[in-house]
């Protein structure tokens, strides 16, 4: 017999298989000898009151094993000898794209600018010990991209465009924990997606598909208004339809779209700082209670989000019991970003706080129009490069001090291992950023006391939360407006806006270059 229940019940329960079986035991009148497995659907936490809850979907196997896999896997054939799409990016967009090529019986050929996701690590080292950033091989450039080395977040709020569990599934499918599956905030954790990845790379391979590492798109093969294949940077061509999945910070890629007249459009960004807490606090506000999280919860996390004359300011990319980042993609940038390990376990927490940006917002900006949030984004990166010393230290100010417009003179020890320099964030970044970021600092720090402290760290600049630049496509077919046989994909084309979304717009990219082939 099989039995589904809802439950609510306190953490240190839910921490414990007996614990959870005996309350199993009871709900269903059933000898627990008797309950042969119990499998979580859905978990969340309940914080809202003083008692802290677990609320837990599960489904009971009475006196019956279960038959199923946790995960639905999909099955991949053989694509040798079919027809080959191209793939330009190796990020969520790219490998989802590519597999779900392998379904529906093409061979996706995919090439990468930078490095596998092993080697690539050896390089984001040296961003920290020698504040050297190798321009193809970094946190927003290799196997994986973006995401890869920056946390694995798996949350998304695009479920009309796709199905989320299809994606979730395949992760599963190729090595991450089931709990994905059934957790309201999945998580991977950087410390274990690129085993993922890698995984996912060896399946396309082994299908028939193929993967070029450390080969760089330089410039489409164009015949009348069709996009027919890729020149490299290698010397090597690869003919095909192209998917073009580079993702957000790929910007000579942008230049040459806006040089060969190929349509795009400047889109609205959000830029600001990275804001880090000691976890221990985050934890007192969220629980609402001294002891913070204890033995049984999780690191806390939050989401703050408000207007300020006409503008979101927001909360981005929350990394709990995480770390902050170098992602700079090149010379002359400083670039923050976070990621937290699976386990959550640092003793910091930190988010992007962050101010929407419209176009018109830059009007200094407007003979380069396409090209205006971009140029803004170079701006802000090469002025927190300057003001942190011209090398990977980066500028950085109390909370408190930011919002009084105040030199910090020292700073708390932080978890960004290139180090920081203090440096008057109020004064040098631009004004209808800091302004907003004050209001908006003081708004959450009234909803949650405690929250607004110079036991916080600014740290900058935070630019990368998505592309600058949409490139334009048809809504139907996903081809670009003017080229035949081009499919702009994921972040980098403006069309999702992390690991989830870029994964489903991939799929949606895939079948659409099936049907333009058939």
């Amino acid at each position: 017999m099989i039995k589904e229940l809802q439950l609510r019940i306190l953490p240190e329960q839910a921490s414990s298989e007996q614990l959870l079986k005996r309350i199993v035991s009871l709900e269903t009148a059933t000898d627990s000898k008797d309950i042969c497995a119990i499998r979580i659907l859905k978990r969340s936490i309940d914080a809202r009151q003083r008692t802290i809850y677990i609320n837990l979907k599960v489904r009971v196997f009475i006196k019956e094993e279960p038959d199923e896999q946790e995960y639905i896997p999909v099955d991949y054939k053989d694509v040798s000898g079919t027809k080959q799409v191209i793939i330009v990016g190796a990020g969520p967009g790219g490998l989802f794209a590519a597999l779900r090529l392998i379904e529906l019986g093409f061979r996706p050929v995919v090439v990468e600018r930078g490095k596998n996701v092993h080697e690539r690590k050896k390089d984001l080292a040296i961003i920290s010990r020698e504040h050297k950033v190798n321009s193809e091989s970094n946190y927003s450039f290799g196997e994986g991209g973006a995401g890869a080395y920056s946390d694995g977040k798996l949350y998304t709020r695009s479920k009309k465009r796709g199905s989320v569990d299809k994606i979730l599934n395949v992760f599963c499918q190729h090595g991450a924990s089931p709990s994905i599956l059934y957790d309201a905030h999945p998580h991977i954790g950087t410390d274990k997606l690129p085993r993922v990845i890698e995984n996912i790379r060896n399946r396309i391979i082994h299908c028939g598909g193929e993967v070029h590492f450390e080969t760089r798109m330089d410039s489409f093969i164009i015949k009348g208004d069709e996009v027919i294949g890729i020149e490299t940077n290698t010397g090597k061509c690869f003919e095909g339809p192209v998917i073009l999945a580079t993702g957000h910070s790929a910007r000579d890629v942008y230049y040459y779209l806006y040089k060969k007249k190929v349509t795009i459009e400047s889109k609205p960004i959000a830029v600001g700082v990275r804001l880090e807490h000691p976890q221990e606090l985050i934890d007192q506000i969220q629980y609402k209670r001294k002891e913070g999280r204890g033995a049984y919860l999780p690191s806390a996390e939050y989401s703050y989000v408000t207007q300020v004359n006409g503008r979101g300011v927001y909360s981005f990319c929350m990394c709990p019991g995480g770390f902050v980042v170098p992602a700079a993609s090149g010379e002359k940038q400083v670039v923050v970003n976070g990621m937290s390990p699976s386990n959550r376990n640092s003793k910091w927490a930190n988010a992007g706080m962050v101010v929407e940006v419209r176009p018109e917002d830059l009007p200094e900006f407007s003979l380069h129009k396409e090209l205006a949030l971009l140029k803004f984004q170079q701006e802000m990166e090469e002025h927190a490069w300057l003001n942190g010393g011209m090398k990977q230290t980066a500028p950085a100010q109390r909370m408190y001090d930011f919002v009084k417009k105040k030199n910090s003179s020292d700073l708390p020890v932080s978890s960004y291992t290139p180090g920081l320099l203090a440096s008057p964030l109020h004064f040098w970044m631009p004004g209808f950023i800091t302004s907003r970021l004050s209001d908006g600092f003081r708004h959450f720090g009234k909803t949650s006391h405690g929250f607004l402290t110079n036991e916080a760290l600014l740290i900058g600049v935070e630019t990368r939360t998505s592309s600058p630049v949409r490139i334009l496509r048809d809504k139907e077919t996903l081809q670009h407006v003017t080229f035949r046989g081009l499919f702009p994909c994921g972040e980098g084309a403006g069309y999702a806006g992390g690991i989830v979304s870029a994964a489903i717009d991939g799929e949606r990219c895939a079948e659409a270059v099936v049907s333009f082939l058939r």
